[in-house]
């Protein structure tokens, strides 16, 4: 029985093509008027309609139609005239920069860099539709102006001027073909092939990927000439794939020379204790995954009649990494590490992250303490910030604690007894430190993680669920005490610092959430704009069926945290006072916050902190924000790319699952277990026509009153994957 894909909600009557009335309130642009507002912008200051002319090589009529052209942006309020013949901007004109984010399907969006000195600020990225795009491709930096804002609060805009092209090579997959080779971009955002004229004494094989640098043309074609740079190799193979992602979202991934000679000319000299306090004989322990290489924080806790002293103590990164220097430049341009499965792309020099900043056992470490006092329900008393040096006593995994605390094991506990004291106190205020964060509304998302096994040829032997314990929230309740405690000091002192901010959901995304959650009949409490109500919420839902469901769509709700200078607080951790203090090796945002720790301690030796290559804290939180979400796309990317080079040797294999999302097309789901996604093509329920009811987020039987909605629980079949479109196809199990 063929599938017929209908909307449950029927289509509005007499919807005609012709344009909206709230469309049809502002014509098109004219060619001209697009011209002239990129060329005052460009521009910058005030142009004479002289010079106007001969940069557009203008005679006769044509002066005429752009003097008409001026006068009726004037009229618009887009350009002002200075005196009689002077041309420029209006500040308020709906001019914006930024990267053009192409999709696979033409149009693309527009993040603009900046909207300073507009009177009505853009509350979502601009829309540019295929025909709006012009010769702007995925990556460059265009100026874009804004037509009007939907009724959704998209604005759709036009590019009028490509100010920098991006990148002119990319990554595919090379095919012999009739016509020659041809590169197939992995980036499905990149809208055209590479037929290759230059193959640079390289000889690929069909299938093999391949890095080719294109020449691109004056006008949108569809086949662009290119060169091949290297060839990189198997696509079945975790290093490609890791090259892949690196050049997809242009990753620094080599240090430069000179910092390369910086990190080798560093000494490995601990002797020198000035201006520090000697923690040696505190028994600080670090705690971390199995596969863990660099150990940046090591804790310790000590029990006395009052309460707990808890010591967090971090690598002391701003020791070797002097502002303004080549690892500081580097450094910065990055970001942050970026973790792959297996493999990383360190923010410092191997010998930083993994040697000299790294609190390995039994080896003198220069750190930055925060010796924190609480009392037994976990309020804090007194903190005291310090550069120390300490010696770790144990490199404990999370794997070890969870036997020792959790499951008792004896013979773990044997092989740890001069720890066990110190780690029973650990969790005793882990917990106090615990149930106040909960008392005060904080939430905790239950969002799983993938695992990775790979194997010795560069393959993946197995996916499977990240295991998350006890010992993991041991460790993150003292990071969050620390990193609270500096930004407490931050704000009594009021002195300019970055702060890690998480900024309240937007009110229409609160009220889509209730609605989705009536649909699963869960009940919520009446909407309150806290923190506490979205954390009773998740408490509604753990240990049911759709705690999965409802804790995604729950964070699909919220905004995404990111640095600033303007402290706004941090909403989900219902926290006043947040920042990112506790590692400095993996994230330049920490080691600003070290800088500015020590100076305002007048702790010996810290330079004047810097936030960045000539920027403002502003700015750099900006930016150090745009390079975190690019590290966390980056990584998703290549968990998505190592699922599917699993998966492909599982086709015809059952799973179980859970619907995540349904559409006309399609129902979506993931196999729990395994933290993968795929889909369900409608067309293959064959026993009966279903349609869409949006409202309840389900299919719906036509006949059998049959329905498949988010939350429920399925056994599919594997039936097939599309490697270039990263997508998993499924069958339903009869």
């Amino acid at each position: 029985m063929a599938q017929k894909r209908k909307s449950f909600e029927k289509s509005r009557p007499n919807r005609t093509k012709t344009s909206s009335p709230e469309r049809a309130k502002q014509p098109a642009p004219s060619m001209w008027q697009n011209i002239l507002l990129g060329l005052l912008h460009s521009a910058g200051t005030p142009v004479p309609l002289a010079e106007i002319d001969r940069s557009l090589q203008l005679e006769g009529a044509r002066k005429k139609e752009v003097a008409d052209t001026l006068d009726s942006l004037m009229q618009q309020g887009l350009v002002k005239k200075d005196g009689k013949r002077l041309y420029r901007l209006s500040r308020n004109a709906p001019l914006y920069e930024g990267i053009l984010i192409q999709h696979p399907k033409g149009f693309g969006f527009v993040s603009p860099t900046s909207q300073d000195g507009k009177s009505e600020l853009l509350t979502r990225d601009p829309f540019i539709s295929p025909t709006a795009m012009g010769t702007a491709q995925h990556g460059d930096l265009v100026l874009i102006r804004v037509l009007r804002v939907r009724k959704d609060h998209r604005p759709e805009a036009v590019v009028i001027r490509i100010l920098t092209r991006g990148t002119d090579r990319i990554a595919g997959i090379y095919q012999k073909s009739p016509k020659g080779g041809m590169v197939y971009p992995d980036d499905p955002r990149f809208p055209f092939v590479v037929r290759i004229d230059d193959y640079n004494g390289l000889a690929p094989q069909d299938g093999d990927v391949v890095l080719v640098q294109f020449t691109r043309e004056h006008t949108p074609v569809r086949i662009l000439s290119g060169k091949i740079l290297e060839v990189l190799g198997s696509s079945d193979n975790i290093d490609t794939q890791m090259r892949l992602v690196i050049e997809k979202f242009s990753l620094p991934h080599q240090f430069s020379t000179a910092a390369a000679q910086e990190a080798a000319n560093l000494q490995e000299d601990f002797s020198r204790l000035e201006g520090r306090e000697d923690l040696r004989t505190t028994a600080h322990v670090t705690i971390d995954g199995e596969t863990a290489k660099d150990f940046d924080d090591a804790v310790c806790v000590v029990k006395s009649r009052k309460g707990y002293r808890l010591y967090v103590s971090i690598a002391d990164v701003s020791h070797f990494v002097t502002p303004g220097s080549a690892i500081d430049q580097d450094a910065y341009a990055r970001g942050t590490s970026i973790y792959f499965p297996g493999r990383a792309i360190p923010m410092l020099p191997e010998k930083l992250s993994n040697d000299l900043c790294s609190l390995v056992p039994g080896k003198d470490r220069f750190t930055v303490s925060a010796i924190l006092d609480f009392d037994r329900s976990g309020v804090l008393q007194k903190k005291h910030f310090t550069r120390s040096v300490i010696c770790s006593r144990n490199r404990f995994t999370y794997t070890t604690v969870r036997k020792i605390l959790i499951d008792k094991d004896q013979g773990t506990r044997n092989d740890h007894k001069p720890f066990l004291t110190q780690l029973k106190w650990a969790e005793e205020l882990a917990r106090a430190l615990q149930a106040r964060r909960k008392e005060r509304g904080s939430i905790d998302f239950n969002v799983a993680e993938p695992e990775f096994t790979l194997s010795d040829t560069g393959g993946v032997a197995a996916v499977g669920r990240a295991e998350r314990n006890f010992a993991h929230q041991l460790i993150e309740e003292f990071m969050l005490a620390a990193n609270e405690a500096v930004a407490s000091l931050f704000t009594e002192k009021t002195v300019p610092a970055v702060y890690r901010v998480h900024e309240p959901p937007d009110p229409m995304k609160i009220d889509e959430f209730v609605d989705f959650a009536k649909t699963l009949d869960i009940h919520l409490p009446t909407v309150e704009a806290n923190p506490a109500w979205f954390a009773r919420a998740l408490d509604l839902c753990r240990e049911s069926p759709y705690e999965y469901i409802v804790n995604n769509i729950m964070l699909r709700s919220m905004k995404q945290a990111q640095y600033s200078s303007n402290n706004v607080g941090h909403f989900g951790l219902a926290s006043s006072d947040y920042t990112h203090f506790t590692s400095p090796i993996r994230r330049y945002p920490d080691l600003m916050v070290h800088r500015t720790l020590l100076k305002l301690c007048k702790i010996s030796g810290e330079k004047e902190p810097q936030p960045g290559p000539h920027l403002s804290l502003k700015e750099a939180g900006e930016f150090l924000s745009a390079r975190e979400r690019t590290a966390v796309m980056a990584e998703r990317d290549i968990h998505e790319r190592l699922k599917i080079m699993y998966m492909k040797d599982h086709v015809g294999e059952s799973f179980d699952a859970v619907i995540s999302g349904v559409n006309e097309a399609a129902l979506f789901i993931e196999l729990q277990d395994m933290c993968i996604s795929g889909s369900i093509a409608v067309d293959q329920l064959k026993d009966d026509y279903y349609l869409l009811d949006v409202k309840h987020h389900r299919l719906f039987g036509e006949i059998s009153a049959k329905t498949y909605r988010i939350g429920d629980h399925l056994r599919v079949t594997l039936h097939d994957v599309d490697s270039y479109r990263k997508r998993l196809n499924f069958k339903l199990v009869p």
